[in-house]
């Protein structure tokens, strides 16, 4: 089985640069598997920090300390999900057979519960049989 191409994974390395995962097991593998699981937490905690942001500004009385705070917190969660958009985007498949797209996937963007990756690529094979260009 051929190496998979390289896959971001959602934590940094030892002084903060990107790190990258090349497997014959591609998504089976088990650093794969905790990559997503990873992934998944990274998501949940940052959509639960948002839900107590809200609740937080709703409050009158919020210190400078607590909003020093969050901005810290909701600027590592944001970080996290953008980091786990364009790792998905990377590897977004475009058969059946998981093979990859003949093009880049730019912009990656990823809904609040992490379900969904929206990019652009001027690839012509996403979609099979999709004609509008």
């Amino acid at each position: 089985m051929p190496a998979s191409r390289p896959r971001l994974l959602p934590w940094p390395g030892a002084n903060g640069q990107p790190c990258y995962l090349v497997t014959e097991g591609g998504a089976n593998s088990r650093l794969s598997r905790l990559a997503d699981e990873m992934e998944e937490v990274q998501l949940n905690t940052g959509s639960d920090l948002l839900k107590h942001a809200r609740e937080l500004l709703r409050t009158r009385h919020v210190s400078a300390r607590e909003l020093r705070f969050l901005s810290h917190r909701l600027a590592e969660a944001l970080h996290d999900a953008l980091r786990v958009a364009e790792s998905r985007a990377m590897r977004i498949p475009t058969a059946d057979d998981g093979a990859q797209s003949a093009g880049e996937a730019d912009y990656p963007a990823v809904d609040a519960p992490g379900r969904t990756v929206v990019f652009i690529s001027a690839a012509g094979d996403l979609a099979p049989g999709d004609a509008n260009g």
